[in-house]
């Protein structure tokens, strides 16, 4: 999987739990600046992402998660990019 494919992937999940157009969902885009997604839809994203991707993403780790880039990087890291 691509880091594009990761990213659209994203997009679909940030707009399915929150309603943030995926379209808004760009790398350089924060979660808490940008985005205004709060710590409780921050985490509902996470548990999306670790369905979707089959990776775990633990507590400390996701509170190092700032941006779009941050997260589609921790997701290709985790082994997801083909």
């Amino acid at each position: 999987m691509s880091q594009q494919e990761i990213l659209d992937a994203l997009g679909a999940i940030v707009q399915e739990a929150t309603g943030i157009p995926a379209a808004r969902v760009v790398p350089d885009a924060s979660f808490i600046n940008d985005l205004d997604v709060d710590s409780l839809s921050m985490v509902e994203i996470a548990t999306m992402a670790e369905d979707k991707f089959s990776i775990s993403i633990p507590d400390a780790d996701l509170a190092k998660l700032k941006t779009v880039a941050d997260v589609v990087a921790y997701i290709a890291k985790a082994g997801v990019l083909a």
